[in-house]
């Protein structure tokens, strides 16, 4: 496999904004994780409720829930609050248990293993620059443990803005006081991220884990295309530091 890095004539980083899912870790075992729990409680506490919306049937509801509700779509958590409300309605129970069930639901969400690469990286990423996670989930860095690496966490909650609206971006460079132009930011999602990211004036790194060729219907590339999160951090190091 051939690491590829394109890197513009000056690039002058003073911060990093960071996605989290599928790109420090693998977000897909921990969500069905979570609904695993979810359901398995269901069947426990509430068996009509886990009759009536088995894992496909309360997965299908929650993307009706995020078709009729574009007013969350920023928001994953109030999605499935809403879907767990709706869920217990259907079956006569006007109170759900949703400060239960989004417990249960939330800690397994948060229990991911990360890429083999990434913790050695966010080390050596917080050592050189202020690093900022910003992300469209709900994942809860002090939950996973890696909170202390983090100098602020930006949400699409947060701000009301998802990814790959300008907002999210220009909130996180507002927080830093930095422009735009120098901050890189870093994710695995070429659309969403680095699309994102370019068009709110950043840098972008696309953690490019399965050596993708560049979509070229999104417009220019990345300024850089990396394997995983050590090539970021070798690359980072590499350059030299800012008077």
């Amino acid at each position: 496999m051939t690491d590829r890095v394109t890197v513009p004539v000056r690039m002058q980083i003073r911060a990093l904004t960071l996605d989290l899912d599928d790109t420090l870790w693998p977000v897909l075992p921990s969500l069905e994780r979570a609904d695993d729990a979810v359901d398995a409680w269901l069947r426990l506490h509430h068996p009509d409720v886990a009759r009536a919306w088995p894992i496909p049937a309360m997965r299908e509801l929650r993307a009706r829930v995020a078709l009729e509700r574009p007013d969350l779509a920023h928001d994953f958590s109030a999605q499935r609050q809403l879907t767990l409300q709706q869920a217990f309605a259907s079956c006569g129970t006007a109170v759900a248990p949703v400060d239960t069930l989004w417990e249960i639901y939330f800690a397994a969400r948060n229990d991911v293993e990360l890429f083999p690469d990434s913790l050695p990286a966010l080390k050596r990423l917080a050592a050189r620059l202020p690093l900022v996670s910003l992300t469209n989930g709900n994942a809860d860095l002090q939950r996973v443990g890696i909170h202390a690496h983090f100098h602020h966490h930006i949400s699409a909650r947060s701000t009301g803005i998802a990814k790959p609206g300008a907002g999210i971006f220009l909130a996180a460079a507002e927080h830093l006081g930095l422009a735009p132009k120098s901050i890189l930011h870093i994710g695995d999602d070429a659309e969403l991220d680095v699309v994102g990211a370019r068009d709110a004036g950043m840098r972008t790194a696309w953690i490019n884990r399965e050596q993708s060729v560049w979509p070229s219907e999104l417009g220019a590339p990345p300024d850089l295309d990396l394997p995983d999160m050590t090539a970021l951090a070798d690359w980072l190091e590499a350059q030299p530091p800012h008077a």
